[in-house]
């Protein structure tokens, strides 16, 4: 038996409960995986509300983690047992053991930590995606980051610095700001007290930035265009305030001829040439020291619900880990 967190219906926390089941063997293609260290991301929440419908009822929730093969099915040459490997975007990773296919599967380096790994796999690699395929952020630009304190937030900041650019960011407390502060962001911005806008506008010059990352969604669209410079690009990847409504594509070209797009993960890393050289980027601007990984919060597998609860609440920064 196994010791894994299922939903059996959609809803809050509480609906997160830990029980054991049977996983059985490794199949054609398949890996198992003793996992060390699980990932806990907002699209964990929107798995559970219902936001994003999960296949089937009950599921194993989660998406992300890191662990040793324990077995391997027919087929199987990406890994071997014994190796450390890490994924993302896969349902079902809070779980002591899990099978996975193998093929989704990333062996770490020996610079890297199973925790580090555990907390940035989803994120980091979506931060290279967005920063070096999504918008290729150059040197000398000025970008606007929301939520820039999270766990996203503050890889992307390093990173975005690392690569020469400028990072506003916005945050929603005063701890939140000094920690932005202290991972890449030049500016940061109090979205509670102060007008976005008007800010980022005083910081540009009047002229905008030429990308806007969002994950926030609905509370922040409509101010996210009106930062951007003349055919700027908003990058849409999340909703953690809720749903974007409907939105007339005229106000595009009203606000300056300007571009929206709404990229995941699983589209970057479809092919796994694309996935392994994610990752080999993601590893690599870690192992120099150019990205730190902030693991903040730590909760016992078991605490999944209350780890729900602290991340729906805004009381965590930075990655929070679930332990099997």
């Amino acid at each position: 038996m196994v010791g894994v967190v299922r939903a059996h219906e959609v809803g809050g926390p509480e609906v997160l409960r830990f029980e054991d089941i049977e996983i059985g063997s490794p199949g054609p293609g398949q890996a198992l995986i003793r996992q060390t260290a699980v990932g806990l991301n907002f699209i964990d929440v929107y798995f559970r509300s219902g936001l994003y419908p999960p296949p089937q009822l009950p599921f194993v929730a989660g998406q992300e983690g890191a662990g040793v093969v324990e077995a391997v099915g027919e087929g199987v040459g990406d890994v071997r047992v014994g190796q450390r490997v890490a994924y993302a975007g896969l349902l079902g990773a809070y779980a002591e053991r899990r099978l996975i296919a193998a093929d989704r599967l990333v062996p770490l380096p020996d610079g890297i930590t199973d925790e580090q790994a555990a907390a940035m796999m989803l994120k980091g690699m979506t931060v290279q995606y967005l920063l070096r395929q999504t918008y290729r952020v150059q040197r000398g630009q000025t970008i606007l980051f929301h939520a820039a304190a999270g766990g996203v937030g503050l890889i992307a900041s390093q990173w975005a610095r690392h690569l020469g650019a400028t990072v506003i960011g916005t945050v929603g407390s005063e701890a939140k700001a000094e920690l932005a502060s202290a991972h890449g962001c030049t500016h940061v911005i109090r979205y509670d007290r102060e007008d976005v806008v008007a800010r980022v506008r005083e910081i540009t010059g009047g002229k905008g930035v030429p990308v806007v990352y969002d994950s926030v969604g609905q509370a922040t669209f409509a101010r996210s265009l009106d930062c951007l410079a003349p055919r700027g690009m908003l990058v849409s990847f999340g909703q953690s305030s809720g749903k974007i409504p409907p939105v007339d594509l005229a106000i595009l070209s009203q606000k300056g001829s300007l571009y929206v797009t709404r990229p995941t993960l699983m589209t970057y890393t479809a092919e796994r040439a694309d996935l392994l050289a994610t990752a080999k980027e993601l590893f690599e601007v870690v192992q120099s020291g150019a990205v730190r990984i902030l693991i903040n919060q730590r909760f016992p597998l078991r605490e999944a619900a209350e780890a729900h609860r602290a991340l729906e609440s805004r009381r965590t920064t930075g990655s929070t880990l679930l332990l099997p």
